[in-house]
């Protein structure tokens, strides 16, 4: 992957472009220390521009990562409260790793493509997810461009779904992902009733830039309303498959200490996963967004 530089006078970082359908790297930032208005206001451009942002090298603490999070708006408490960082349950641990023979995060975390939160009301604006420690191999985080899916979709299935509904569900690959790992912690009623089915719009239109991007995932989307079930699971099969052809996606292949944020309004993403020896453990900061339309 070869970077494209963009330099502007007097900017104090610069922005590499990736060779990929989405992604940028912003160089000369240290965000140990707040940003001053005119870089944050250049961070939020470039994040809505290129979709998901790399920030290298940065040794930011559990609390600077939910200050800068927190300057894109309220940030959203993820479901599984297990996995919450003690002190910051702002935090959700992405994580192989056990103590004691227990999980001290979400190990599965990203088996389906999926954008983060699109299974309740109010899904996530983005997500920003910093290395704390990564395996020697593997371990790879997959993005998938949803406005290019659109943009380049039939044009007879873009007349097709154009104003149709889809119904996103947290627990529709729950009992899967439990069956593939036992130690993923059964769900209680108190949870179950925060995480009830919602109907989003299969095709969204982003609410800063307008643009509109497929948006159903093979981990929550369970059908499409109001058509018959073989013919909504066949739609979403063609949906799901075209989303995430080669064109479409970047590989993020981590270094020490990166922090990366993506637009979960744009995207979807795919853990590749690694060996289960070899541990993996990342903090999750989640921003709320808004009601899709």
């Amino acid at each position: 992957m070869s970077a494209v530089p963009v330099a502007e006078a007097n900017a104090s970082f610069k922005i590499q472009l990736f060779d990929a359908p989405l992604g940028a790297e912003l160089l000369g930032l240290d965000l140990t220390s707040p940003l001053n208005d005119a870089d944050f206001s250049r961070v939020h451009q470039a994040h809505l521009d290129h979709h998901l942002l790399v920030f290298r090298d940065q040794k930011i603490t559990p609390a600077q990562q939910i200050a800068f999070s927190r300057r894109f708006g309220e940030l959203q408490i993820h479901v599984l409260h297990q996995f919450q960082l003690p002190g910051h349950p702002e935090i959700l641990i992405i994580s192989n790793i056990k103590e004691n023979g227990e999980p001290i995060g979400l190990g599965d975390a990203g088996h389906f493509w999926h954008s983060d939160l699109s299974y309740v009301e109010v899904p996530s604006l983005g997500s920003m997810l910093h290395a704390q420690e990564l395996p020697a191999e593997g371990g790879d985080t997959l993005f998938a461009n949803m406005h290019l899916a659109w943009d380049t979709l039939d044009s007879h299935l873009r007349n097709k779904i154009a104003n149709l509904k889809a119904e996103h569900s947290y627990l529709a690959q729950y009992a899967e992902l439990q069956r593939r790992n036992p130690w993923r912690p059964n769900l209680t009623a108190e949870q179950i009733a925060k995480v009830k089915p919602v109907l989003q719009p299969v095709v969204r239109t982003h609410p800063e830039t307008g643009r509109k991007a497929l948006f159903v995932s093979e981990h929550f989307t369970t059908r499409i309303a109001g058509l018959p079930e073989d013919e909504s699971r066949d739609l979403l099969q063609q949906l799901f498959d075209h989303s995430v052809k080669p064109e479409h996606v970047y590989r993020h292949r981590w270094q020490p200490h990166d922090l990366i944020f993506w637009d979960n309004r744009s995207l979807m993403h795919l853990a590749a996963g690694c060996p289960e020896n070899l541990r993996r453990k990342l903090y999750r900061t989640t921003i709320e967004g808004d009601v899709p339309f």
